[in-house]
């Protein structure tokens, strides 16, 4: 009894880990975007993009599989808005920004 305890004990603290790495990657993520994107897209789960053909962070996975973008994070962005800047993230921002854009998904 004392052994299955333990175990759930410890499942239940590797699972509390995990939630919490990708917690800080999302939040890592939204000060990215924060930083970087707001002045044109809405980053957040409400609210309209300050720039209107530019389009909000939340409804990006109805144009994109989110997954896909890390590619285009990695090699450069060159294309969206036309008054988009070009980007090209490190594989860490990368990640948090895409566990961000997966944390707002609607």
């Amino acid at each position: 009894m004392m052994k299955r305890l333990t175990l759930v004990c410890l499942a239940v603290a590797c699972l509390s880990t995990a939630a919490m790495a990708q917690s800080g990657r999302a939040q890592r993520g939204f000060t990215f975007a924060q930083t970087n994107c707001s002045q044109c897209h809405a980053i957040g789960r409400v609210g309209d993009s300050p720039l209107p053909e530019a389009p909000p962070f939340r409804t990006l996975h109805t144009r994109y599989p989110i997954e896909d973008l890390a590619e285009a994070l990695a090699e450069g962005i060159t294309t969206g808005h036309p008054s988009m800047p070009q980007f090209q993230l490190d594989p860490a921002q990368i990640n948090d920004l895409i566990a961000y854009l997966n944390s707002i998904q609607g």
